[in-house]
């Protein structure tokens, strides 16, 4: 199961796992988000490569009009998938509160 909103504060919400089955969805949704953009990842239980790549996608585009992607909310688990793959240098990371 994988679920992305738009909450009432502008954030996004990602809900579920986010894998390549479910990564046409997630582009497809922050393709129409512009200006800074912040994900709140604390329900997402799981990112594939293809999940990082549709976050990495976005956050260039993003960064092309002088914002980006800053991620919220972040599990030890899910940072640790951001740090294995080298995107913890490229996002701005807020970890979840233990």
């Amino acid at each position: 199961m994988f679920e992305i909103k738009l909450a009432a504060d502008g954030t996004v919400v990602l809900e579920g796992r986010l894998d390549a089955a479910q990564a046409v969805k997630a582009q497809s949704f922050l393709d129409k988000v512009e200006g800074p953009c912040v994900l709140d990842l604390g329900k997402l239980e799981y990112v594939s490569s293809a999940g990082l790549g549709v976050m990495l996608k976005t956050h260039k585009r993003l960064m092309g009009s002088g914002s980006g992607i800053k991620l919220i909310n972040v599990s030890h688990h899910i940072h640790d998938i951001f740090r294995y793959s080298g995107f913890d240098k490229l996002f701005e990371i807020i970890p979840a509160d233990r």
